[in-house]
């Protein structure tokens, strides 16, 4: 995998390509403030090239949309038109006629420098219009990541929000026996290809988080049966210990500046919750009950954290200010709850209930209003955010199952998907949007 640095370097947006200006009062738009959302019939057509590449481009593209819920790509055995020249206005009667409401063309070529450079245009068949184009430059080993960019502009397009396809996931992978499980960091693209080990040791790790600046991530380490949080660059392969704290710390997390850690020190059977300032060092501690206060997440202004505690007699949810002033109990549903995060939007916080015997993923307010259960199975957990707030993936063991597997659903908790890994998976951490 090349590092993001050289990425930024080599994937360039060249701006919109020559009549590729986006027309006012576009048709086709899809409305995701809604309960249910019906997707949009789109047509991705293969991409003119030389070889099968433009078919993979467009292939990852459709994929891209269609597991967003938002989409619904059509059939290729019913296009009638085939694109040979995608700078030409396609047959919009052709594109009507199977309902593709949107239409997806482009290109991709070989520079003579060796990059590729790949084109596209999006356009609205019953408005016959074109709505956007753009082009961009990359090594060829980069096609994927060039496909993701596109869905991605597709998707704002459309909906008017970001996009979250050109991203990455975090991840614990986990392979061997049951009894003799080896657990290793590896990260992946979010539509599970491009997996890499980012550690190789039996020492067990968990709860890896990424950093704001996307190049180094936070995670728990038993090495040396000794529990401590670790910082690790994505790019160097370079970790270090973050503080060297008599108990166990546990689930760490990085402020939205990227700043601080965030994380729980255990010491004499009770647990809190304390800050690192990762410049100068210094610790601050921000509760302190003889309870087990865990899993902090910061808000997205980083003016407010919410954690789990069982101070009240079970893991409840609660959330405090950033100094830890104002600490107050926010779930009141039956059962048990933990492993809160915070929406990147700010409106919603994701965590794990537990009642009656099953594990649900959840989100409500941030003043515990209006409580949703999304999903609901034998063991679900560790829910992650997608960088636009609109997708959760989260793991899940099933009864009788060998292990975890990972998997992903949308607010609405209708299109839930299994996100694919080449072993068990576990505790996953989305990325934010790559650059």
């Amino acid at each position: 995998m090349m590092k993001c640095s050289m990425i930024r370097l080599l994937v360039l947006l060249a701006g919109m390509l020559a009549g590729f200006a986006a027309p006012a009062g576009a048709v086709v738009e899809i409305n995701i403030n809604k309960g249910n959302v019906e997707p949009l019939p789109i047509a991705v057509t293969d991409f003119v090239s030389g070889n099968d590449l433009g078919a993979q481009v467009s292939a990852v593209i459709a994929a891209d949309l269609k597991r967003s819920g938002l989409f619904a790509p059509i059939s290729k055995t019913a296009f009638i038109e085939k694109i040979g020249n995608p700078d030409q206005a396609p047959r919009f009667e052709d594109w009507k006629v199977i309902n593709a409401q949107a239409l997806v063309t482009g290109r991709v070529t070989q520079e003579g420098d060796g990059r590729l450079r790949a084109e596209f245009r999006l356009w609205d068949t019953f408005a016959g219009k074109q709505l956007t184009g753009q082009q961009f430059y990359t090594q060829p080993e980069n096609w994927r990541r060039v496909a993701h960019i596109i869905a991605d502009a597709i998707y704002k397009q459309i909906t008017g929000e970001q996009g979250y396809f050109d991203t990455r996931v975090v991840f614990v992978s986990e392979s061997g026996p049951k009894t003799a499980r080896k657990r290793q960091l590896a990260i992946m693209d979010q539509d599970g290809f491009n997996v890499r080990m980012l550690t190789n040791s039996n020492d067990i790790v968990l709860t890896p988080r990424f950093s704001p600046n996307r190049q180094e991530i936070t995670y728990m380490s038993f090495e040396g049966n000794q529990p401590r949080v670790y910082l690790l660059q994505l790019e160097t392969g370079q970790r270090e210990v973050v503080g060297n704290f008599p108990g166990m710390t546990f689930s760490p997390r990085f402020s939205p500046d990227g700043q601080r850690v965030i994380m729980s020190l255990q010491q004499d059977g009770n647990a809190n919750i304390y800050t690192m300032d990762l410049r100068s060092r210094t610790t601050t501690r921000l509760t302190s009950t003889a309870a087990i206060d865990t899993s902090p997440s910061y808000s997205p202004d980083g003016s407010q954290i919410v954690f789990e505690s069982d101070r009240g007699g079970r893991q409840q949810l609660y959330v405090m200010g950033a100094d830890g002033s104002g600490q107050r109990r926010i779930s009141f549903g039956d059962g048990s709850y933990s492993t809160p995060v915070w929406s990147p939007r700010g409106d919603l916080i994701a965590f794990t209930k537990q009642s009656g015997g099953k594990f649900s993923i959840g989100v409500m307010k941030a003043d515990g209003s209006g409580e949703r259960i999304l999903t609901t199975g034998f063991h679900n957990e560790g829910p992650t955010w997608a960088p636009n707030g609109r997708v959760l993936m989260f793991f899940r063991q099933n009864a009788g199952a060998g292990g975890p597997q990972m998997y992903s659903i949308d607010l609405t908790g209708y299109n839930e998907q299994v996100v694919k890994s080449p072993a068990f998976a576990s505790d996953p951490a989305w990325s934010p949007l790559l650059e």
